[in-house]
């Protein structure tokens, strides 16, 4: 009869630390634990959020996440907060990189994204319309190999001539070249029919959409926003640098900058994008509300929004971004010269403040437990 031998952990001090290795290594992994099979989810987590996504995955998660077109005001085709600078240091300082980045609007969420270096960002909007004007971006970005083409591409201008502006050039200079460059009709057809086919070819959304909408006067130009400063005089958009906007075409071309469809109190996409996010690992870095939040009070909705936070993976470092219309009472916090005040705050204190009930309208949200940016 054969000899059974002892498991190794159950022999006297001295056997072989070896063997007693491969012992509790074996048990690990057949029961599904241990530090072995900690290291293979770390590794598979570490793969889905740095691989790319397929052109095929990117249009059913959008597809799929997305809910009916919502009413919104306007269609904000450029961002109108002037003050979105402000907190860029603050953000630096007290918010966690990597991650997810979840947003809303137009393009001044690449700044952020630029800023905060989030490996997945999901751009949440009511409005259909801005899911399309995203899906034309991210074929710009896509067709654009630097910023000076991106913005050429974006406002039709050809870049022409003597003295065209390339890799490295100053911001301010790309932008006098264009703002100077004639207006082309051929250039224009040419621009737009390139960018439909990468959309409906490429990226598989074979609809369009409808560009006209109700015009706001007293907002500030593409240009006036991309000059913008911080508190310090500094320019920050993702425009400035070329480090910056290779960031955001980097992920624009892997497919990590996702447009839905969805209302920030719906049942389904910010519902969505939790579970997406909680399966593959990832924890948010930052959200960025604009002033939404204004609304679903004024609607009632405030609520479900709330509910669709707690679904959200959170960290201490998890932060919102919000932006505070200063019209019938200005903020605490407020800087001169600008419509807007931006400020940050906790998800984890807006979680506890509101189970607390400290937040009977909007104007306790903005001004109880908020992060201002710092002073010049």
């Amino acid at each position: 009869m054969g000899s059974f031998k002892t498991p190794v952990f159950f022999l006297r001090k001295g056997a072989s630390s070896f063997h007693h290795v491969l012992w509790v290594l074996a048990i690990a992994l057949a029961l599904g634990i241990g530090p072995a099979t900690q290291a293979w989810q770390e590794a598979r987590i570490e793969q889905v959020q740095t691989e790319d996504i397929s052109a095929a995955g990117f249009s059913r998660i959008v597809r799929e996440f997305s809910e009916e077109d919502g009413f919104f005001r306007s269609d904000n085709f450029v961002s109108n907060e002037t003050s979105y600078l402000h907190i860029l240091d603050k953000l630096r300082v007290m918010g966690g990189s990597g991650g997810a980045y979840i947003g809303v609007g137009p393009e001044q969420n690449f700044t952020y994204i630029a800023k905060m270096r989030p490996r997945i960002a999901f751009i949440v909007d009511i409005r259909r319309q801005a899911m399309i004007q995203h899906l034309m971006l991210k074929a710009i970005f896509q067709l654009s190999e630097n910023r000076a083409e991106f913005l050429s591409r974006l406002v039709s201008r050809p870049l022409t001539g003597e003295d065209v502006p390339g890799r490295g050039a100053p911001i301010d200079k790309i932008l006098a070249y264009l703002s100077a460059s004639p207006a082309s009709e051929e250039y224009f057809t040419a621009n737009l029919a390139s960018i439909r086919k990468l959309i409906q070819n490429d990226l598989q959304f074979p609809g369009t959409g409808n560009w006209g909408g109700p015009q706001w006067a007293g907002f500030p130009s593409l240009k006036e926003l991309v000059l913008e400063s911080d508190l310090h005089g500094r320019p920050g958009n993702f425009l400035v640098t070329d480090e910056d906007y290779a960031f955001v075409r980097d992920l624009q071309r892997r497919n990590r900058i996702i447009p839905v469809v969805g209302n920030f109190s719906g049942t389904k996409a910010l519902a969505a994008v939790a579970d997406y996010l909680k399966k593959n690992g990832y924890t948010v870095s930052a959200f960025y509300t604009s002033n939404v939040e204004q609304y679903l009070f004024a609607n009632g909705t405030f609520a479900a929004f709330v509910e669709n936070v707690r679904k959200l993976p959170i960290t201490e470092k998890s932060l919102f971004i919000r932006a505070f219309p200063n019209m019938r009472e200005p903020h605490p916090a407020r800087i001169p010269g600008h419509r807007l005040t931006t400020l940050l705050q906790k998800v984890s204190d807006f979680l506890q403040d509101y189970d607390k009930s400290l937040y009977p309208d909007y104007w306790s949200l903005v001004t109880t437990h908020y992060i201002a940016a710092e002073e010049p």
